[in-house]
């Protein structure tokens, strides 16, 4: 099965043309959709889709970068919904060292906290990593967790084998398909296959041949062939294979 780890139907992006944009990407042969909340105020916005569409799925969980305008109970909003037992994972969560003025010690404070939730209703988690591979590795060192997706990644071997040792898949989507990103591309053609899945990460990050437009779920099927070129195997073998991946690490996503 085709499947898209990550992306944000609920955006402000998709307003208009939602059901269109999800149509057109089961047409492209998309047959799950995870979406993860970003913070507690779209907790129902992602769970409205999965009660609408039968092929989406959400997380819970408050993203790195919306954490300075948490709230102090939005971590008990999110344990309170996780305990409904709708929510296939924890997410997205995580560390962003890439925003100048990111308060990274606030960050770890409810990237921890969320991990604690995750081991205490034992999920996997859906995680932010942008230039903060090694602290998050840490974190995840010192609060093991059921594993998950390490979301559009884009470290270093070393960090790679690290994130997979702890259980965890790692997101490949648009990134991947620019010929300049030469560390991502060799990645994605040697690290071990049932260790890859697939996102689009819409409506960011879009491939080459969208470049500076709205990423569609649609494209995921074009990432997926992508994938299969680098790696020089067969397309339908490759699809098979990361959404074996997708379903092994967050089961809900069956």
């Amino acid at each position: 099965m085709l499947i898209d780890t990550h992306c944000h139907l609920d955006a402000a992006e998709f307003a208009d043309d939602r059901s269109a944009q999800i149509d057109a990407a089961r047409a492209a042969g998309v047959g799950r959709f995870l979406v993860p909340a970003v913070d507690a105020g779209n907790l129902d916005a992602v769970a409205a889709l999965s009660a609408a569409h039968a092929d989406c799925r959400h997380a819970f969980g408050i993203h790195p970068m919306y954490v300075a305008r948490a709230q102090a109970d939005d971590l008990e909003r999110i344990r309170s919904r996780l305990a409904d037992g709708s929510a296939v994972a924890v997410g997205e969560i995580g560390l962003d060292a890439y925003v100048p003025d990111g308060d990274l010690p606030r960050q770890t404070e409810f990237f921890e906290a969320q991990l604690r939730l995750a081991r205490t209703f034992d999920l996997p988690v859906v995680l932010h990593i942008r230039r903060a591979q090694d602290a998050v590795l840490g974190a995840l060192r010192r609060i093991r967790v059921r594993g998950g997706i390490a979301h559009a990644f884009n470290g270093s071997r070393q960090q790679a084998e690290a994130f997979i040792g702890l259980g965890f898949k790692l997101g490949f989507g648009g990134a991947m398909t620019y010929s300049g990103s030469r560390r991502i591309r060799e990645l994605a053609a040697t690290l071990p296959l049932d260790a890859l899945v697939l996102e689009t990460d819409a409506p960011d990050i879009p491939p080459a041949w969208a470049a500076r437009q709205r990423n569609l779920p649609a494209n995921l099927r074009r990432i997926a062939a992508e994938l299969a070129a680098l790696r020089g195997m067969d397309e339908a073998e490759l699809i098979a294979a990361t959404g074996r991946n997708a379903v092994a690490v967050i089961a809900g996503l069956r």
